[in-house]
């Protein structure tokens, strides 16, 4: 009788696949991806309403299609890996000498990253409540460095609860604001080329490249790791790909949103509180909520990444290093204005982001063609682990 494990490639898992931490791991994409750029608006507004229908709806598609590889890719190859370290997912794309370019550029994109999520937090608090900017920053940084300081298994069961409500407040609020539209959509689209709105790009598709890249950036040694935890590549897969569903779904639904109100919105630092404020301010409040927790999602993962490249998680010096780049980031995120912030940091990133996702879909391309020249069965056969 023949045995039927001798035959299973080496590393293949048979655990079924677990519904519940596969809305976990959604739930951490979603949350890392729901900053101060996507819960104020703000991100939304420069990156797909200023392009009006093509800009959300191609853009939307474009995003959707490349945010759904990147998340997979860096899943499924961290679950594999298991590098000793997330930074070197670059090596092994770009090779030694390009991905030491691009760790140490993604750290200090990150860095910067997390000081655009203080800059947020305080716009949130100097428009909406009325406050210091300094007090909404620092109270921000507060909390998520005492969050970091817990390691990386802490974060994923806290952002993987509150990512998944976010997104579903987030597009509520955008269905509401279309149906309710001051402008409405075919209006706002014709409105729109003689109003000031901040683009990211000189058109939709370099937006919508840049979006990615600048995402790729955030979500490479993040995703590495947490790859790591998957049991499966099925589960990996299967967390990534919800989570990019669901976060191009909501960035298509608010875009129209913005849209629809886009003489409202344009020209304003919290585009979301607009929309909120204009159905009731009671909603604004609530919405308010959501989005410093949304700010707080993704300032959590930024902080640890930046902590863990140089330390090892839940050491001392980990702990201390996330004290001092918490207190740096706040400086630097309070002394610039959170929508100039967005658009430099965030589009200038996105550039260099592009050039790792020409390289990662060679890296794929290599990879598909060296799995199809390999035996498939016999003492030669390749695992799925091996031929990464």
């Amino acid at each position: 009788m023949t045995d039927r494990t001798a035959v299973q490639p080496l590393g293949a898992s048979t655990r079924r696949l677990s519904p519940k931490r596969v809305l976990t791991f959604a739930g951490a994409i979603i949350a890392f991806l729901i900053g101060s750029g996507f819960a104020t608006g703000q991100e939304i507004l420069q990156y797909f309403t200023s392009y009006g229908y093509w800009g959300i709806f191609g853009s939307g598609a474009l995003v959707l299609a490349l945010m759904s590889y990147v998340i997979i890719e860096f899943f499924v190859v961290g679950q594999a890996k298991k590098f000793d370290k997330p930074s070197h997912i670059f090596h092994y794309y770009c090779g030694k000498h390009l991905g030491s370019f691009f760790d140490y550029f993604s750290i200090l994109f990150v860095f910067l990253s997390f000081a655009v999520m203080v800059a947020g937090a305080g716009a949130v608090f100097e428009e909406h409540y009325g406050l210091s900017r300094f007090i909404g920053g620092g109270a921000l940084a507060i909390v998520v460095g005492a969050s970091v300081w817990f390691g990386l298994r802490s974060l994923v069961d806290i952002i993987g609860k509150i990512g998944p409500l976010i997104v579903v407040i987030a597009i509520a609020l955008g269905i509401m604001s279309i149906v309710r539209g001051s402008d409405g959509i075919s209006a706002g689209n014709a409105l729109l080329p003689g109003l000031d709105v901040t683009q990211a790009s000189s058109n939709w598709v370099l937006s919508a490249l840049s979006y990615v890249g600048f995402c790729m950036l955030w979500l490479a040694a993040f995703l590495t790791a947490l790859g790591k935890t998957a049991r499966s590549r099925k589960e990996a897969v299967a967390g990534g790909s919800l989570g990019a569903i669901a976060f191009s779904l909501a960035c298509i639904i608010v875009g129209l949103g913005l849209l629809a109100n886009i003489t409202k919105v344009a020209g304003t630092e919290i585009p979301m509180l607009v929309l909120a404020t204009d159905i009731s301010p009671v909603l604004a409040s609530g919405i308010s909520v959501m989005i410093l927790a949304g700010i707080y999602t993704t300032a959590v993962p930024l902080l640890w990444t930046v902590s863990s490249r140089f330390f090892a998680d839940n050491t001392p010096r980990f702990r201390y290093s996330t004290v001092g780049l918490a207190v740096l980031g706040t400086i630097i995120g309070l002394l610039v204005p959170f929508s100039q912030m967005v658009n430099v940091v965030y589009v200038v990133n996105g550039y260099v982001g592009i050039l790792l996702l020409v390289l990662m879909l060679i890296k794929t391309a290599t990879r598909a063609c060296r799995a199809r020249l390999s035996p498939a069965t016999g003492r030669n056969a390749k695992t799925s682990r091996d031929l990464l």
